[in-house]
């Protein structure tokens, strides 16, 4: 695996390659399916030869930076569900959710497989009994195809490690890190509380054990511009990671954000700014990356903003009819290491910016 170090300007559109970096210009594909990026339904298809849907779960796992080993007020943007608003009741066991989750989803849809997906708070932090348990209950569920845990860099300790490597060898497992942005002001002030070497590493971790990657990033977030918002993605996009969720920044009224918002009032993306920024996000990302997700659903009865975002399907199809017409699609604007790279970034010169 290829380590070789890639050199990150703040003032430069795309990384720079080290002298010594091996650089093979990926297959230019502009399409996949009916839609101009690699989006996940597209990836699953190819995997399993049909439709797979995701049944958000809830472990009843917590988090340091709710129950004071790291802070007790949570990420900023974060509600008291831990970003799990959707996900199953924790009362019930694992197998009961999935019971409960995939025949709402069957009511619906005609579905038959589905993707296990730990979402509230985060899922690796805890007593390793308590999640192997719940992660092999799910695992071994003759309906699920693919375990995906959500958690933080900073809660990948060896033994948990150790268990993801165990259960990669039953079914594929996927691990959700909430990067949200690279830039050191805005990292503090909504207090993720880890760092960018913490993350990086995390990412390094995983893939030598083959577990893919799948980087959250929040666009929109207070004082960052376009420009920072692209060096996130960039960024991701250097580093090698096998998926991104790329998420518009929603005020909730149940968070510390949503007061600050009262008390600051910033602005926030309009639907046109955001399609923008999001079609230059997928055109930067290498044509490799799956996107799993380019909005975001948040709960109607805690949007305070932006209430356009409501209406996910006529935002997805302003981004495809704009992508069509500009003939955009992913991967037009990249540069970067060829497929199964993970690079080291550093940043070293006086225009970077600073590290967390």
């Amino acid at each position: 695996m290829k380590t070789d170090s890639i050199y990150y300007r703040a003032d430069a559109d795309l990384p720079l390659h080290s002298e010594n970096s091996e650089y093979t210009p990926p297959v230019v594909r502009h399409s996949w399916g009916d839609k101009p990026y690699y989006s996940l339904d597209f990836y699953l298809r190819e995997q399993f030869g049909e439709k797979v849907y995701r049944l958000a779960l809830n472990g009843g796992c917590t988090c340091p930076n709710r129950d004071g080993l790291i802070d007790t007020r949570g990420c900023i943007f974060c509600d008291r569900g831990g970003s799990g608003d959707f996900a199953a009741s924790p009362h019930l066991s694992i197998t009961e959710q999935i019971k409960v989750s995939s025949a709402q989803v069957a009511e619906k849809r005609n579905c038959r497989k589905f993707i296990a997906y730990f979402q509230a708070y985060t899922n690796t932090y805890g007593p390793l009994h308590k999640l192997r348990a719940m992660f092999y209950e799910a695992i071994r569920h003759p309906d699920i195809v693919v375990l995906s845990i959500a958690t933080r860099p900073d809660c990948l300790p060896d033994e948990v490690l150790i268990l993801l490597s165990e259960l990669q060898q039953i079914k594929p497992v996927w691990v959700e890190l909430g990067l949200q942005t690279i830039h050191t002001a805005t990292s503090r002030f909504i207090r993720s509380g880890f760092t960018l070497d913490c993350f990086q590493d995390a990412v390094f971790k995983l893939r030598r054990l083959h577990i893919p990657v799948i980087a959250h990033v929040i666009l929109g977030l207070p004082g960052e511009t376009k420009r920072q918002m692209l060096e996130t993605v960039n960024y991701l996009a250097q580093l090698g990671v096998d998926g991104v969720k790329l998420q518009l920044l929603h005020v909730l009224t149940d968070t510390d954000l949503y007061d600050y918002y009262l008390a600051h009032p910033f602005s926030l993306l309009t639907q046109e700014e955001y399609c923008d920024l999001i079609i230059q996000c997928i055109e930067h990302l290498p044509p490799e990356t799956v996107i799993h997700r380019l909005t975001g659903d948040g709960p109607k009865k805690l949007l305070a903003g932006p209430l356009w975002s409501q209406n996910k399907r006529q935002v997805l199809n302003q981004i495809h009819s704009t992508m069509k017409k500009r003939g955009s699609y992913q991967g037009k604007q990249y540069s970067g290491p060829s497929k199964g790279t993970v690079t080291d970034i550093r940043r070293s010169d006086s225009h970077q910016t600073t590290m967390f």
